[in-house]
């Protein structure tokens, strides 16, 4: 999504993706080509930060002239804040759910009701433990569970190799009233991620968000990473997938933890936003000591596994279920389980 994110895929030893750059229309202009391999195999794009720019980026590069992505795998490779209830920084994260937690209605924190935990709650709702009474369709995605799990697994080789640091060590010990896994090691987790152009921080709203997150997907997501394009790139996606342009089944979403997104025993909600953030430079680095196991094992497995997909166990798509089937969250296909026609 940013420089520092793209940079680790940069000169390393296991493939070259500036062996070819590809100019694209529509790409950020700040990052406006698209890095591959010589022969085309393996490619990597910056898509700029926030949901628009992801949004927009994804899009064009679904509908560029350029490329086939019919049975391209996509990962999602960045870093993110973490609940320190499931996992803590520098840990490697791949989520089975996204749920876009800024599709809320707010009020003020100084002017909520009495009896309202927060001031978000879902759009046309009457207060925050109710669903949405109205749905824009990106809510919630969910992705391949099985590829989710494959990918789980390639990465998890690389877990003892995961980068760590002296401030972050110090940062975790902070957090010992939350135990385990806040203060374990980093390491290699199943959990889900929470989308907001908001960077938000605290125990309040980390609890909101946590309460959205269970309310969105029936209580089957775990709240866990938060992060400002994840839903935007998989609604871009979504797009192209209805349009028969990517299979939305090969998609994988991997966040590593740069920051908690609650504060400590011994700092404030402001204190842990606009301090330092000791988990980042780890994040950053074990976004390619994780991640570059999903993309050799795809790789590597391509006849054998990959080139005919990973067959999904459980439904796979949007809250509307666009691509055909019942979600398991929400009210139901609004396409009575059929595919949407484009």
């Amino acid at each position: 999504m940013f420089t520092d994110e793209a940079n680790v895929w940069y000169n390393i030893p296991e493939f070259n993706v500036l062996a070819q750059n590809i100019t694209v229309a529509g790409l950020s202009p700040l990052f406006p080509q698209v890095h591959c391999t010589k022969d085309g195999s393996i490619c990597q794009i910056t898509t700029g930060e926030g949901e628009i720019n992801a949004a927009s980026s994804i899009a064009a590069l679904v509908h560029s002239p350029c490329f086939d992505l019919t049975s391209t795998y996509f990962m999602i490779a960045g870093i993110a804040g973490v609940n320190p209830k499931v996992a803590t920084i520098g840990s490697v994260t791949f989520a089975r759910y996204a749920v876009q937690v800024g599709l809320q209605f707010e009020i003020d924190a100084r002017e909520i009701p009495a009896d309202f935990p927060t001031g978000y709650f879902g759009q046309f709702a009457t207060a925050p433990d109710q669903f949405p009474g109205t749905l824009y369709g990106t809510e919630v995605f969910e992705v391949n569970d099985a590829l989710r799990q494959v990918a789980f697994g390639f990465a998890k080789t690389a877990e003892a190799h995961l980068n760590d640091s002296l401030d972050s060590q110090q940062a975790r010990a902070t957090y010992a009233n939350f135990g385990e896994p806040a203060t374990c090691p980093p390491a290699v987790v199943l959990c889900d991620t929470a989308t907001s152009d908001t960077f938000w921080s605290g125990t309040l709203l980390g609890e909101a968000f946590e309460n959205t997150t269970k309310i969105f997907t029936n209580g089957s997501a775990v709240y866990c990473t938060t992060q400002q394009e994840d839903s935007a790139t998989l609604n871009a996606l979504m797009r192209g997938a209805i349009s028969k342009l990517v299979d939305f089944s090969r998609i994988i979403v991997m966040r590593s933890a740069s920051d908690f997104d609650r504060q400590s025993n011994v700092t404030t909600a402001v204190g842990n936003l606009l301090g330092a953030t000791p988990g980042f430079e780890p994040s950053v680095l074990n976004l390619h000591i994780a991640g570059v196991k999903v993309v050799q094992g795809i790789a590597d497995g391509w006849k054998e596994t990959f080139e005919r997909g990973v067959k999904a166990t459980h439904y796979v798509g949007d809250i509307f279920g666009s691509l055909g089937g019942q979600p398991d969250f929400g009210p139901g296909s609004i396409f009575g389980g059929k595919p949407a026609k484009v």
